[in-house]
């Protein structure tokens, strides 16, 4: 019998949803039992984690007999959309409001539920991106301490990543990479993803004695974390694309 063509599909697969084709990312785990699928955060790709042994045409197979809930998820990802005075800005779970004042200094300032900046409206974008980029590798870094500490590991080297499809990553160097639109995400959103790049410091994998460790250095409630960024997730896109 002759398999449809998205089973027969080895190199770099696709999967259709509405009138877009975003690549299908496979993601073998060593410790996983089950098929999981998610639609990345930024709506560009579709990541689908088999047990390691699974076969490629099982991953797609599987993928394609989800396309109705991958399109119903795409539509909900929201367009992308300026940042301009008078409209909110998230910041660590909150939404500021974004005061544009041409006495104030060019930089933003943080002020109680608003960001004032002076400077020309053109560049006020940039400039409020550059500042939650700083705001971001200023706090991260703080909680990439804190969570060290506790595994008794040494700091890890700390980069801020412009990622489209990952919070965080831990190499096999042990080098951290975290993306800087956690900023916008409530504390304890931020904080769970440092966490789980940590505990991959100790563990790069993600067995049982990692999920251990993590819950012993997460302070919150891992699955409510992992619902908003589930949920919320792709609202971090839209501001700044």
């Amino acid at each position: 019998m002759r398999l449809p063509d998205f089973l027969r599909q080895r190199d770099d697969p696709t999967i259709t949803l509405g009138d877009r084709a975003l690549p299908l990312l496979i993601r073998r785990l060593r410790h996983a039992r089950r098929f999981t699928l998610r639609l990345t955060p930024d709506g560009t790709a579709v990541r689908v984690s088999v047990p390691w042994h699974a076969r490629g045409a099982e991953a797609v197979a599987f993928a394609q007999s989800h396309v109705g809930w991958l399109t119903q998820q795409l539509e909900r990802v929201p367009a992308a959309h300026g940042i301009a005075p008078g409209e909110p800005l998230a910041y660590r779970g909150q939404a500021l409001l974004v005061i544009h004042d041409p006495a104030s200094p060019r930089r933003p300032q943080l002020e109680p539920g608003a960001v004032r900046a002076g400077g020309t409206v053109e560049s006020l974008p940039r400039r409020l991106r550059k500042w939650l980029e700083d705001e971001a590798r200023r706090i991260l870094q703080q909680d990439l301490a804190d969570y060290c500490a506790r595994a008794g590991v040494p700091l890890a080297p700390l980069a801020l990543s412009n990622a489209n499809r990952r919070w965080g990553s831990c190499s096999a160097r042990g080098n951290i990479r975290l993306n800087w639109r956690l900023i916008m995400a409530p504390d304890h959103v931020r904080r769970s993803v440092v966490a789980h790049e940590v505990a991959h410091l100790v563990h790069f994998d993600h067995s049982p004695r990692f999920h251990a460790l993590l819950d012993q250095l997460y302070e919150g409630h891992m699955p409510a974390a992992n619902r908003w960024l589930k949920r919320e997730g792709r609202t971090l896109y839209a501001a700044f694309g």
